[in-house]
């Protein structure tokens, strides 16, 4: 066991873990922000996205030994009361049904319009590509993303 320092959400925590802990179990388990979902453990379905220093991440696969010193934002801290142009532009579009993948879904929307903020119907769709909605809301999902960006 370790001791490794990271910052989440803005806030400086001190994790106790073993190196190979995946940054998911860390959120969930020891920070109790269980906002980031577990989907499939090999980093496929993008339920467990969170940005690490700003890019979108695979939590479940990511150690936390990878992550020491650098920050994570997770869906908790996206916004402090919904107010992010992608999670009201989700709400317009009535995007989420089950709502299990709807935090990697934002997560990701959210990264990839940080860096392009006017993209084409394609790009959405490449860019949002590895997020699996066992649902099928991927028009709704296109339709906020594309929202989001008019918003921004």
């Amino acid at each position: 066991m370790s001791t490794f320092s990271i910052k989440v959400n803005g806030v400086e925590h001190s994790v106790e873990a073993d190196d190979a802990t995946p940054i998911l179990w860390i959120l969930r388990d020891h920070l109790q922000l269980v906002g980031t979902k577990y989907g499939c453990g090999i980093g496929q379905c993008g339920a467990c996205t969170i940005h690490l220093e700003g890019t979108s991440a695979r939590s479940c696969n990511l150690p936390i030994s990878a992550a020491a010193g650098k920050s994570i934002t997770t869906i908790e801290g996206l916004s402090e009361n919904g107010t992010h142009p992608v999670q009201k532009a989700w709400v317009e579009h009535d995007v989420p049904q089950c709502g299990y993948c709807q935090s990697g879904q934002i997560m990701t929307a959210a990264a990839f319009l940080k860096e392009n903020n006017n993209p084409s119907d394609e790009e959405i769709k490449a860019a949002m590509h590895g997020n699996i909605c066992r649902c099928g809301t991927y028009n709704r999902i296109r339709a906020a993303v594309k929202t989001a960006a008019q918003n921004s």
